[in-house]
């Protein structure tokens, strides 16, 4: 571990440090990792988008090892960065570096001016020069099959490429840094790290290269090291490139715009809109003209698409019976241990988080807040009542953070991507196999949240109450649920994947909705209560159909 010198304030301000060892042989020189290691690079880090660490408070930064990514002569050296924090736990985080003495390479990331044998220049983050990614991709292309270097580079079944031609940065990420490369594919490098394979290098290997999943961008390459411990750590994952329409987040809240839209259009009293029970599976030809009239078909078709390739994927994930990391398996004793105490956890957390900003909230939110609080004893009872010995489908290993936002539309069709799992959850947790209606429930989720932002984002344009747009909502959200229900089902027994009887699955979707109403609740209570209405609404309506 290297003290921090006090006497460095950000990159642009801070001294020019000069050392007498060539490029390839700078991490072994102890003055400059004591540097580089400074607030210097602290500052750096706490302004980037892919840091996660905001909300803490970094104690000091180790290296914890590095390794070179090089070919003929050219190298650059990765990182691996444990940040530990004051409030007693730790990061680990990717960085590429490389040093550049042209002004004109140094315009972005610049992380410490230096002079290298006489050379003055910059530490930069490599994945902004263009000479870095070209190398990367061109490491794939000659990847060795059986690669047993420290740094393995592995290139897919269906990867044809011979050469590099351009790159650029796609930009607009949060965790990670994304590069398209020819325009056919894109390099994701992974940021925040773990020492585990990643889940989305895995998912995302297995569905392409060894089941032909087509609905999810194909498996390219990666680039996985071997770290001190013998652990496989991925570091980057390279996929096509798929050409698409934007994703169905988006997509869904331009149809639900036109939806509300016609309300007023067609003149519909909401009053006399039928609604459906909770669950009912529907046939498009099951849901009311009424229905039909107002919304129209044509989101209901696309929901019929999006659970035909939702059911494949999982069809896919549950036909696995030699690798046991996708093997499925049933229900047991420690599932339902390891699954309690971690719900148990996140419900007690958010009681807390409620509890302490009750002031941020107010109209329905507020009341909403407050019938939680008081149903407390009874949610967690909910949460208790998981009896895996009532339980006869099957475990399979399953997105973990499924929504419109993973979900890109392309023509009259859907492309799954982003494997990696839930933000808050371990590494191992996210490997754990689950219910493959976990992933459905929080498809179920993000439909809520899109009914539910569309009247927030255009309230003003709708001639009717807050209340009766609600109410208008949650009668479309159960036709939604309905005709999703009813295709998905059938693809998945057509393909004998036990997903349970009915009234298994029934209480399987009630508890994964519940589960995951209230890991949404944290985030909107911390990052924008007004929010906070949706989850505190789906928690609500849950426990009413309980």
């Amino acid at each position: 571990m290297t003290e921090k010198p006090t006497n460095q304030i950000s990159p642009s301000k801070s001294k020019l440090y000069e050392f007498d060892v060539p490029w390839e042989a700078l991490m072994d020189d102890k003055d400059f990792t004591e540097a580089f290691l400074s607030d210097v690079l602290e500052d750096y880090i706490v302004e980037q988008r892919w840091y996660g660490g905001k909300a803490s408070t970094i104690k000091y930064i180790e290296l914890a090892e590095y390794f070179k990514i090089q070919q003929h002569g050219e190298v650059y050296y990765g990182l691996l960065l444990e940040i530990n924090f004051t409030e007693a736990f730790y990061q680990h985080y990717f960085l590429p570096i490389a040093f550049v003495s042209d002004e004109k390479f140094a315009k972005k990331d610049r992380i410490l001016p230096i002079k290298i044998k006489g050379v003055e220049g910059f530490i930069i983050d490599a994945v902004n020069l263009e000479a870095f990614r070209k190398l990367v991709f061109e490491r794939i292309i000659h990847a060795e099959p059986n690669d047993i270097t420290r740094v393995r580079y592995h290139k897919g079944a269906q990867f044809d490429e011979t050469a590099y031609h351009s790159s650029r940065l796609m930009g607009l990420e949060q965790s990670n840094t994304s590069i398209i490369i020819n325009d056919r594919y894109v390099i994701k490098f992974f940021r925040r790290i773990y020492a585990d394979r990643n889940p989305d290098y895995e998912m995302s290997r297995f569905l392409s290269d060894k089941k032909g999943f087509k609905n999810t961008p194909a498996y390219m390459g990666s680039i996985n090291i071997i770290g001190t411990d013998d652990v496989i750590i991925t570091i980057a994952l390279m996929q096509e490139l798929v050409s698409n329409q934007g994703d169905a987040w988006e997509y869904m809240l331009r149809e639900l715009n036109k939806v509300f839209a016609n309300l007023e259009y067609k003149g519909i009293n909401i009053d006399k809109l039928p609604s459906a029970a909770m669950f009912e599976r529907l046939q498009i030809r099951d849901v009311p003209p009424e229905i039909i009239d107002w919304a129209g078909l044509n989101v209901f078709m696309k929901l019929q698409k999006l659970a035909q390739r939702t059911a494949e994927m999982h069809v896919a994930l549950g036909s696995e019976f030699e690798d046991t990391a996708f093997e499925p398996q049933h229900f047991n004793s420690d599932y339902t241990v390891w699954l309690k105490n971690r719900l148990l956890y996140q419900f007690q957390n958010r009681l807390n988080t409620v509890e302490n900003n009750l002031h941020k909230l107010e109209g329905s939110a507020l009341q909403l807040a407050q019938q939680f609080l008081e149903q407390k004893n009874t949610i967690r009872r909910r949460l208790l009542s998981f009896d895996w010995t009532k339980l006869k489908g099957e475990r399979i290993r399953v997105h973990g953070d499924y929504h419109l936002g993973q979900i890109l539309v392309k023509d009259d069709d859907f492309y799954i991507l982003d494997f990696e799992g839930e933000p808050e959850s371990t590494i191992r947790d996210r490997k754990v196999k689950q219910p493959p209606l976990k992933d459905v429930a929080g498809l179920f989720r993000s439909f809520h949240y899109a009914i539910y932002a569309t009247i927030f984002n255009n309230a003003e344009k709708y001639p009717y109450s807050k209340e009766n747009l609600f109410k208008a909502g949650e009668i479309l959200y159960r036709y939604f649920i309905g005709v999703f229900l009813d295709t998905y089902t059938n693809i998945i027994q057509d393909h004998n994947l036990n997903i349970g009887y009915n009234q298994e699955r029934v209480f399987m979707l009630k508890y994964s909705m519940l589960e995951k109403a209230v890991y949404e609740l944290g985030y909107e209570m911390n990052a924008r209560p007004k929010w906070a209405v949706i989850p505190l609404e789906g928690i609500a309506s849950i426990m009413k159909d309980y």
